[in-house]
């Protein structure tokens, strides 16, 4: 059944096609890779490319989960393509990207998650481009330390995860990560000296206790930088919005949290991942 909840006036945005924008989208296609901004309908999307920024994905475009906010395609995925890792270093120096934000599907089909291909990516965007800062957006390899350290080992400026929503509807919303489990990659993380990241999505059912549970959990794991938007539902095979919380309510979030002592806090209905993300290297 279709969400009858009307989608407000803030949630309406208009989706800007510049010169910058197409030259994103026709890089992008010609070294046939794949973005989280087309594959999740990021509603930023015009904006970000307007800027010449774009959020690569690797790995894919199928999923080998199926969480039920997620518009990226589930199934069995294509092997690793050898070539990606050259691709996407080659993609940001022609846009001249200065921060890249690099995230990829869920690789439980490989024996090592697809983190072995990762630190590949991220070894050849530095060595391409040796003055670009980056933010990886990375699974959470089944909280498996030694492949989180494959990717900490390359020393990327910002490691996110996200935990995506509360402790308590994790189970109904993510198809296989656990919340404590994604609290064990971020402490991980945090405890390598890397700027540990996160995000939550708001309209799911979740209770302002149980965000503000949330932010001190992430807190306690060394957690820095957190985002927090409006879940969109992507198609009517997703799961319902069950409320659309006001930019007034996000701007609470986004003070509370900076009192709690996060160092970044980007909350806004129209907020995702890596909105932002140059902002949130640590000089």
């Amino acid at each position: 059944m279709r969400n009858s909840r009307r989608k407000p006036d803030w949630l309406k945005i208009r989706l800007p096609m510049g010169d910058l924008s197409r030259k994103v989208q026709h890089a992008i296609h010609d070294n046939n890779l794949h973005t989280i901004c087309t594959s999740g309908r990021c509603p930023n999307q015009g904006e970000c490319w307007g800027c010449g920024t774009a959020t690569f994905m690797i790995g894919g475009d199928i999923c080998t989960r199926s969480c039920r906010f997620c518009n990226v395609s589930s199934g069995r995925p294509l092997p690793l393509d050898p070539e990606e890792p050259r691709r996407v270093a080659d993609s940001i120096a022609t846009l001249r990207i200065r921060h890249a934000v690099i995230t990829s599907v869920d690789r439980d089909d490989l024996p090592d998650l697809g983190a072995g291909h990762w630190a590949e990516v991220i070894q050849a965007v530095k060595e391409r481009n040796p003055d670009v800062t980056m933010e990886v957006l990375i699974p959470d390899f089944q909280s498996r330390k030694e492949l989180i350290d494959l990717v900490i080992a390359r020393r990327p400026e910002v490691i996110s995860h996200n935990l995506e929503t509360v402790r308590r509807l994790t189970p109904s919303i993510r198809s296989k990560a656990t919340y404590e489990g994604s609290l064990q990659v971020i402490r991980h993380v945090a405890q390598s000296g890397v700027t540990a990241k996160s995000g939550i999505m708001l309209g799911l059912g979740e209770t302002r206790q149980e965000i503000l549970q949330v932010m001190d959990d992430l807190l306690d794991a060394g957690c820095q930088v957190m985002t927090i938007g409006q879940y969109l539902q992507p198609t009517v095979q997703n799961v319902e919005v069950q409320e659309y919380v006001t930019p007034e309510t996000f701007s609470e979030y986004a003070r509370i949290g900076k009192e709690k002592g996060f160092r970044f806090v980007e909350s806004g209905p129209l907020v995702r991942s890596s909105y932002h993300a140059e902002r949130h290297v640590v000089k």
